[in-house]
């Protein structure tokens, strides 16, 4: 790492890794991505090519083994993600992980356990904490600006849902979807949750149902400070990307709505109307995506922890294995009873 410059290899350049890269290579001077790998040769061309990356990797391990790399984004598939932080971690790489780093606890330990031995810093991909209106609701819940919360509701519904290939090894929508919801119930609340419920159905797809997955689903979350949290997901909203937070506090109450491609209200005789929100998470969240990969490299020019740590990846896994469970047993289930320890450091 030159002075104030941090030296960037990115491994998987599809639809994220081509944001990420994107980003660096036009919003962030401080950093400068080196080379960029992927199974498929031809995308990591396509972007190396719109990004001015001077390298194309044949492998990962080639990315790893670059005295030249301070830093790597892992951007590949979730399956590879625990295996890649430790690899990176070992190979005394700084990382940028997408979420989740895995399915399963004992692999995500072991991945973490790598990064304390290293002293690399490790931040998670969770995003939605780098929006403009969801900061704003965090603020207003740790300045007391709206009393003590008592209620909080996130409605967070995708216009269409994925592929059903994607769904057969996303690890299900608890884990693929809800994980982002659950992350923002901790940040928002500034607590941890002890118990979930869950109430879903197939309502949008029987072929999701066949795949062993469920489309719609309310998640009741109950926190260790006596906040009760409803999560609204689901995978089709006819109208667009929808996300939105209110919290319920003693003093009053705050909520970020939708975003919009533009603030225009029409007026007729017969409708008062505005465009639908932004369609999808590539616009809806394009600033946050830049924003939290600015913090990351802040974080390791100037040796300082990262915003979204390993154990903030750990415990939205732990909630959606709870949300499972759930789901499954028809009952609540307490977090402990999925991992051992949900903060264990």
């Amino acid at each position: 790492m030159t002075p104030n410059r941090l030296h960037i290899g990115i491994i998987g350049a599809g639809r994220i890794g081509k944001v990420h890269a994107e980003t660096v290579a036009f919003g962030l001077p401080e950093a400068q991505i080196v080379s960029i790998t992927d199974i498929n040769r031809d995308a990591a061309i396509d972007v190396a090519k719109r990004c001015g990356i001077p390298s194309v990797a044949a492998t990962s391990e080639e990315i790893l083994a670059d005295r030249g790399v301070d830093a790597v984004l892992i951007c590949s598939s979730t399956d590879t993600h625990a295996e890649l932080i430790g690899e990176a971690a070992r190979a005394g790489k700084h990382i940028f992980c997408e979420k989740p780093i895995a399915h399963n606890l004992a692999m995500i330990d072991a991945a973490l356990e790598a990064v304390d031995r290293a002293g690399v810093k490790l931040q998670i991909g969770f995003n939605r904490r780098f929006d403009a209106n969801f900061a704003r609701v965090k603020r207003a819940v740790e300045t007391g600006e709206i009393g003590t919360p008592r209620l909080m509701h996130i409605i967070s519904r995708d216009p269409a849902p994925p592929p059903l290939s994607y769904i057969k090894v996303s690890g299900g929508m608890f884990l693929d979807m809800t994980i982002h919801d659950f992350d923002m119930a901790r940040f928002l609340i500034g607590d941890e949750v002890e118990e979930i419920f869950v109430a879903g159905g197939v309502m949008v797809d029987p072929e999701i149902g066949a795949a062993g997955d469920l489309d719609t689903a309310v998640i009741v979350l109950r926190f260790r400070n006596g906040v009760i949290g409803t999560i609204d997901n689901c995978r089709q909203a006819a109208y667009g990307y929808d996300q939105r937070v209110e919290i319920l506090g003693s003093l009053g109450q705050i909520a970020a709505g939708n975003r919009y491609p533009n603030q225009v209200v029409v007026s007729t005789g017969s409708a008062v109307r505005k465009d639908l929100p932004l369609n999808f998470f590539m616009e809806r969240y394009r600033d946050s995506f830049a924003a939290e990969l600015r913090c990351f490299v802040e974080a390791v020019i100037h040796d300082r922890p990262t915003p979204v740590n390993g154990e903030d990846g750990r415990i939205p896994v732990v909630m959606g294995l709870a949300a499972c469970k759930a789901y499954q047993e028809r009952r609540s289930v307490r977090l402990a009873e999925v991992g051992e320890s949900v903060v264990r450091r």
